[in-house]
């Protein structure tokens, strides 16, 4: 494995410290945030922004769970962990997958149903069903494969219709892809769905834009929302963009562990001071 500062500083430095901390607060909840599981190779690409995790990894992360006595929590059941103080004291995560890859059928769903694990499948429903289209260029689930999954205790959420850059859209097109996306899963499912997922990374610098759409999935009948903010959420979190911890291939057990125990939540503060940096040199040219 080559040298990673990210995973350095993880483990040697910030995993002591906020751990500690995290453990005398005993305030917060991990929401694991994967997406495609399969063995399929990304060249080029540094270790933060994979989005494959080989099976035998997964399956290696779902062990450390299960032997490390880990109570693996529906999303829905978040907030009423934050609400029941004692529920506090276990070891609780929450286990989420993005863009409805056909893979998690194949390859994270028998994994899951080993431990007797749930998980929410977030859904771009434009690619669900369609050979035609792909994210990525991979497959994406049936409508059949996830009423089964839905049948077997997966949960289901809304990644939008066409997994676009929601901050560069009108508030009209926003509440479309929105809108449709959870109708078109309550239509196939027939149950409410009322979980989001924001795709791309998370404007935290464009406060008008976050306050409209907070408004837009609100008028829409969601109740709960995850985003791609790095970190363990808390009871202070907003309930419609919690904070996530990015997991994929290249997360060994120790650096998963210490993602897991808040160690990973350093990135946060960094990540948001570049996006403000970013934002100001882009509106200055």
């Amino acid at each position: 494995m080559s040298f990673r500062l990210d995973r350095f500083l993880t483990i040697y430095l910030f995993n002591s410290f906020i751990s500690k901390r995290q453990l005398a607060e005993n305030k917060r909840i991990s929401i694991l945030m994967y997406h495609s599981i399969s063995d399929d190779r990304e060249h080029g690409v540094h270790p933060y922004y994979k989005i494959n995790t080989a099976p035998a990894i997964f399956a290696d992360q779902m062990r450390f769970l299960y032997e490390n006595n880990y109570s693996v929590i529906d999303l829905k059941s978040v907030k009423g962990c934050f609400d029941k103080k004692y529920e506090l004291n276990k070891k609780i995560v929450v286990i989420t997958f993005d863009d409805g890859y056909h893979d998690f059928y194949t390859n994270a769903f028998p994994i899951l149903q080993k431990y007797h694990f749930t998980a929410t499948v977030f859904l771009p429903t434009a690619f669900i069903g369609n050979e035609g289209i792909k994210l990525r260029g991979k497959a994406h689930l049936t409508w059949n494969q996830i009423s089964e999954l839905a049948d077997s205790g997966i949960s289901f959420g809304s990644h939008t219709v066409t997994h676009p850059e929601l901050s560069n859209l009108s508030n009209k097109d926003v509440e479309y892809e929105i809108r449709q996306s959870k109708k078109a899963i309550e239509d196939n499912l027939g149950k409410a769905i009322d979980t989001f997922s924001y795709p791309f990374k998370f404007p935290d610098e464009k406060k008008v834009f976050i306050n409209d759409l907070r408004k837009i999935l609100q008028k829409c009948e969601y109740h709960h929302g995850v985003s791609t903010r790095i970190g363990t959420t808390s009871k202070s979190d907003d309930i419609y963009f919690m904070k996530r911890i990015p997991v994929n291939t290249d997360d060994d057990i120790p650096l998963f562990k210490a993602k897991l125990e808040g160690g990973y939540n350093w990135l946060n503060k960094p990540q948001y001071i570049y996006k403000i940096i970013k934002r100001k040199l882009l509106s200055s040219v």
